[in-house]
């Protein structure tokens, strides 16, 4: 009986051991995929943007085109409205939104096929094109760095202070953003202590644009000794930060230059 049940217990374990191994693999080749596509992205909009014989240029609006190097990959996924990179991080990537099914790439690639990484995506209430007084794009905090999960880089001052701007690029206008706070906090929760950072996407007025900004200096994990005023375009980048439940660290940058300055 002893001899059954122990025999009964190792195939057990076996089954167990396959179907962990299966996971694990299977997941290993699903990030090896993912990581992958998005370097083949970078690729290609590096070369789009060197190509001295640009391709045909996209009307966007009436007085707008595509840039070239987002021109391939708009007519790819319609549902890209920018691109987001950050130097000495592994954030450059496309950044997507979706009206109808708003979380649709929290777990989509920007192919449309399952990612468990996603694709960072614009809240949908958030207008990139207008753009709204606030854009917020939500990224995904890997393990592997990837997405947003470079982002806690700037939990350091001095790592900050090398890296000042980032640069988010909608289809038409090249931009440059200063970053202006980095703060934690948390969400779902009615506590008063919880900041609820999404919800400012356009100020009434200067009053509502200062209050928000007040909260984020508030949270600063640090003095960038930059401020942001009533007028300024701002985008916010928005992960998950595990040191409490629905943690979040966040990213505030005000808009400095575009293309047309």
């Amino acid at each position: 009986m002893k001899k059954t049940t122990y025999i009964a217990l190792i195939m057990v374990f076996t089954v167990l051991l396959a179907v962990s191994t299966f996971f694990i693999f299977s997941h290993f080749r699903q990030e090896q995929k993912t990581q992958a596509l998005y370097d083949g992205l970078a690729e290609a909009v590096t070369e789009a943007a060197e190509n001295e014989e640009p391709a045909e240029p996209i009307q966007f609006s009436e007085d707008k085109t595509i840039l070239a190097e987002y021109a391939a990959l708009y007519q790819e996924n319609e549902n890209m409205v920018g691109w987001i990179s950050a130097p000495g991080t592994q954030i450059n990537y496309p950044v997507v939104q979706t009206l109808d099914e708003p979380n649709y790439y929290l777990h989509h690639g920007f192919d449309g096929e399952y990612a468990a990484c996603g694709c960072p995506y614009v809240q949908e209430d958030c207008d990139a094109i207008k753009p709204s007084d606030n854009i917020v794009i939500y990224g995904h905090n890997m393990r592997n760095g990837s997405m947003f999960g470079e982002l806690d880089k700037f939990e350091s001052k001095d790592f900050w202070a090398d890296h000042k701007t980032l640069s988010f690029d909608t289809l038409t206008d090249k931009q440059e953003y200063e970053i202006v706070v980095v703060f934690k906090t948390f969400v779902y929760s009615d506590s008063p202590e919880a900041f609820k950072y999404y919800r400012f996407v356009n100020a009434e007025n200067a009053a509502e644009f200062d209050a928000f900004m007040e909260r984020c200096k508030e949270l600063a994990l640090y003095d960038t000794g930059v401020d942001a005023e009533y007028g300024d375009k701002l985008i916010t980048l928005s992960t998950c930060e595990y040191s409490r439940a629905n943690g979040r660290l966040v990213l505030v940058a005000k808009q400095v230059t575009d293309v047309d300055d």
